[in-house]
């Protein structure tokens, strides 16, 4: 072979291809020897194609194919030719063809790997800290392959559909100022000035606002954001995100151009069927019907509210919920009255889990609250019942459950989390559905009970709306924010706002929340300045390309989608990151380890 580049991808051939003479590179994904005869099955980025290596052509051929190991990287010259009758495979793309091989180079060839990953023997389950370790391995099966196409397509979807709305891609610093918006930064230490520190961006929120003071007006980024928070599933301490910001705009404007957006995306790389427009409910809506802010919409069963029928039943650990400034929540459970006792206590366990006192039942056995079965029969009379049944529009087989506590959130984390496992156990969660919607108008603000203060809902430069303006004195909490998420099956999305653009507005909120003026110009001095020299009004949104991904694919875990991922606890089992640095390092950087105690 004068040259072992390739001219076409193993993939790539067609019956169009018999009898031309092909060079192919690629993995020996599998070896089939028959004597005279030895099959391979070789891979590369686009596909499998058959290989035959046949004595009656070349017995150094054959010699060669027979001692070739599985993940040998080889290039193979050939003619295409037709498979025999009744030998074609369905099964795979080039499954009626194959390469009759003149000659094999092997390139490299290959240790045993630590798993297969050939797609009929790999296992999902395989550990995934092995996985991780030998990503570079993993990374050859297909499946992988195939999803970091999908992300390399879904992000050039984006940034041609923002490149069309007129939008400029600025990229913008990874060493920054350390400015904690609610987890904890990374820092970088600064070697020239020992005890100061850069730290990675949580989010690039405020370069991304001062690009609008200087009348960049549309701004993207496919932005690389680090938080040093507990690791989930959905989590990473570093991730990617989609982050934009426009000037001159309302809530609206960013509203409808993301959800354009991601329609556009999900019918272009994906077959999940969507809700379209996207439904929209404010903050309280949300919390009522749903008992969250990130709710799952794609079936119903929205939280029924009972305070108005418990506030004058008989039944005190009810009324003295209500009373004390709690509440009492149901949820319907179709055909759950056919449920076995240990799978109704499977569901008050998860109440209490949630740190609800319980869970109470009602049996609808048949549509008559003289025929319901119930603990609480003897607190209800049957005015009461009917007015139960009737508000959770219940039917003959459903099991009502219901909560109650005298804290609001517990309600609602509990009532929450049994409706989402109602909606599992019947099977209503579809993989197959992408049901975005928009929660609007958050508080401004919440309450630190621990630390006795307010703390930001979402960060500190959320414009309030101008009508609670006022009750910056008189009633934090009521205050509601120019602020709006997206949230996908259950998951946030998506988060974003219009963001304040006066230095007046943007103190009293740092006031608000215990910055005093001195550390605010210490901390934020620079865009305090900013907003003094004409800011113009602005707002924008990022949403998470990683949970993207996940949702496109039908992933539960993140580190699916992702090429390099951390493990638990934020480990590279790959690089065998973090590592200890030398003494030598600490001393030029001015610092010392404090070991914690055991």
């Amino acid at each position: 072979m004068n040259t072992w580049k390739r001219t076409v991808g193993c993939g790539e051939l067609t019956v169009t291809d018999v009898d031309a003479t092909v060079r192919l590179n690629g993995w020996v994904n599998r070896r089939r020897d028959f004597g005279d005869l030895v099959f391979i099955d070789v891979r590369d980025r686009t596909g499998l194609v058959q290989v035959v290596a046949d004595a009656s052509v070349s017995r150094d051929v054959l010699e060669q194919a027979g001692a070739l190991g599985r993940e040998y990287v080889v290039a193979v010259e050939g003619a295409v030719r037709l498979r025999r009758p009744g030998t074609a495979n369905a099964a795979m793309a080039t499954g009626e063809i194959e390469v009759a091989a003149a000659r094999i180079d092997v390139l490299n060839a290959s240790e045993q790997l630590p798993f297969g990953v050939a797609d009929d023997e790999f296992q999902a389950s395989a550990d995934e800290t092995l996985r991780v370790q030998y990503r570079y391995l993993d990374l050859r099966r297909p499946d992988m392959y195939r999803r970091l196409k999908l992300r390399h397509q879904a992000v050039k979807y984006i940034r041609d559909f923002l490149d069309g709305h007129g939008f400029l891609e600025v990229e913008t610093p990874l060493f920054t100022k350390s400015t904690p918006e609610g987890a904890r930064d990374y820092l970088v230490p600064y070697r020239l000035n020992p005890g100061m520190f850069y730290a990675l961006p949580q989010s690039p929120q405020q370069y991304k606002q001062l690009l609008m003071v200087g009348g960049v007006e549309r701004y993207f980024q496919i932005a690389r954001c680090f938080r040093d928070e507990a690791q989930r599933a959905d989590r990473q301490p570093e991730f990617t995100q989609l982050d934009l910001e426009m000037s001159f705009i309302e809530q609206e404007d960013v509203l409808s151009l993301i959800e354009e957006l991601h329609i556009g995306l999900v019918r272009a790389m994906s077959g999940k069927s969507m809700l379209t427009p996207f439904p929209r409910f404010t903050y309280d809506e949300a919390m009522d019907l749903y008992g969250t802010d990130k709710p799952d919409i794609r079936f119903g069963l929205e939280v029924v509210r009972l305070n108005g029928i418990a506030a004058r039943c008989d039944f005190g650990v009810f009324r003295s919920a209500v009373d004390a400034g709690g509440g009492v929540a149901a949820v319907r459970y179709p055909g759950g009255s056919a449920l076995s006792r240990r799978e109704v206590d499977e569901l008050g366990a998860m109440a209490r889990e949630a740190g609800a006192g319980g869970l109470a039942t009602i049996a609808v056995t048949e549509l008559s609250a003289a025929h319901v079965k119930s603990a609480l029969s003897r607190y209800f009379d049957a005015t009461e019942m009917e007015a139960i049944l009737t508000a959770c529009h219940a039917e003959q087989g459903d099991l009502l459950c219901l909560v109650a506590d005298a804290e609001p959130d517990t309600v609602n984390v509990a009532i929450s989390r049994l409706r989402l496992e109602i909606g599992r156990r019947l099977n209503l969660r579809s993989p197959d559905m992408l049901c975005f919607c928009w929660i609007t108008d958050f508080p401004l603000v919440k309450w630190d009970e621990a630390n006795e203060r307010w703390d930001s809902e979402h960060h500190p430069f959320t414009m309030p709306h101008e009508q609670d303006l006022p009750k910056f004195d008189t009633d934090p909490a009521a205050i509601r924010a120019h602020c709006y998420d997206l949230v996908c099956n259950g998951q946030e999305s998506g988060s974003g706002s219009i963001r304040i653009h006066r230095a007046d507005i943007q103190e009293r909120v740092f006031d608000l929340l215990g910055i005093s003026r001195e550390r605010q110009q210490e901390r934020f001095g620079h865009i305090l300045k900013a907003f003094s020299y004409g800011a113009p009004p602005h707002g924008g949104i990022a949403t998470g390309i990683d949970r993207l991904i996940m949702n496109l694919l039908g992933e539960a875990n993140i580190r699916e989608v992702i090429a390099f991922p951390k493990t638990g606890m934020g480990y590279d089992p790959l690089m065998d990151s973090p590592s200890r640095v030398d003494q030598e390092q600490l001393d030029e950087l001015g610092l010392a380890v404090k070991r914690q105690k055991q």
